[in-house]
């Protein structure tokens, strides 16, 4: 596991209800492992539920098999852009809900969310890359 180191300053508001962190880093040796945007594909044929939920849980599960790859957790995460389809509260909610699913511990990586019109395929509704660091 990597020794991820998370600061979120007191002099800032708290962003854990929010699930992410101001800033992360890792004073380990070792290299960063940079995956590509995950989506809400289903399977094998990418099929994409019209129901958003279940596609961030889907982009989330996505992420923690590209990190299984690496023998790497969500902890191990340091940043994560994530890209939401007519991004509204409600979509907001429901992707710090499920966030927090994944994050139980409540180590958020660094995050920035990017509302867009449309992504790469037609019934895309979000996608979510990330940096991970993996220790020597």
């Amino acid at each position: 596991m990597t020794n991820i180191i998370h600061k979120n300053p007191k002099t800032l508001f708290d962003p854990t209800p929010f699930a992410f962190s101001h800033a992360t880093s890792s004073a380990d040796k070792g290299k960063y492992v940079f995956i590509s945007g995950q989506s809400g594909g289903q399977d094998l044929k990418h099929t994409l539920s019209k129901d958003f939920r279940t596609q961030v849980k889907f982009a989330l599960s996505n992420l923690e098999t590209v990190l299984k790859a690496y023998h790497l957790k969500p902890d191990d995460v340091l940043k994560i852009t994530v890209l939401i389809v007519d991004h509204n509260q409600e979509k907001l909610a429901i992707w710090t809900e499920e966030m927090h699913q994944v994050w139980k511990n409540n180590k958020f990586p660094a995050s920035t969310l990017i509302p867009v019109p449309k992504l790469a395929l037609d019934d895309m509704l979000v996608e979510v890359d990330a940096i991970a660091f993996m220790p020597e």
